[in-house]
């Protein structure tokens, strides 16, 4: 999936809005700003460290991992993307976005590294290959109004977490949603569906975070 300008992408217009940014490096970075902007927030692209600076929260979307993480350091982000998660900044990753904010992962490339930011360790593609890809109902602890749909696409699963990790949601025996503090991440695109409650519950921790 390729991201689209800002221009052409929606944007919330409450002024009480939490101002959240979307990691445009590469992945599907239209779809988080419709689902951001649905659930009461301002999006906005982030491509370098000075545009990072300007949001109280941050969304790292699908799409390709070791790329993602190969654009981070050319673009001078990765260990600002770092530092604001280790201050405490809100950030919620999908798929692609688990993995990179996994402390440790499996089946990665030799030389990829990660943001980190959640006591676990994730094994990419773990769900199989593109051709592989299918939607699961999936319960997710704090989420109300019952299962959340969720799409796999080479998605990742968390083979373990540590002691400051809570496993949010579970597929097929595999945990697909963790938390740790204001840090969220699922294995699947909730953002794929139109149901936006994932989002909204990412949105109500960045304003709780204040």
């Amino acid at each position: 999936m390729t991201t689209s300008s800002t221009a052409s992408l929606p944007t919330a217009s409450t002024p009480d809005a939490p101002v959240i940014g979307v990691l445009a490096l590469q992945g599907d970075v239209r779809e988080h700003f419709a689902a951001l902007t649905a659930a009461g927030a301002t999006a906005r692209q982030i491509r370098r460290p000075e545009e990072l600076a300007e949001v109280a929260a941050l969304v790292i979307p699908g799409g390709e991992s070791t790329t993602m993480s190969k654009l981070a350091v050319i673009f001078g982000l990765l260990e600002p993307l770092r530092e604001r998660v280790r201050a405490g900044m809100p950030v919620y990753g999908t798929c692609a976005g688990m993995i990179m904010l996994a402390d440790k992962i499996l089946d990665g490339r030799d030389d990829q590294e990660t943001i980190g930011g959640i006591d676990m360790i994730v094994r990419r593609n773990a769900f199989g290959r593109q051709n592989e890809s299918f939607e699961a109902r999936v319960d997710i602890e704090g989420i109300e109004g019952g299962p959340v749909e969720g799409v796999f696409i080479r998605a990742p699963w968390v083979e373990s977490v540590g002691g400051g990790a809570e496993v949010l949601a579970t597929f097929d025996g595999h945990t697909v949603a963790v938390r740790q503090g204001n840090v969220l991440a699922t294995s699947f695109h909730p953002e794929l569906t139109g149901d936006h409650r994932v989002h909204k519950l990412f949105v109500d921790l960045v304003r709780a975070a204040g």
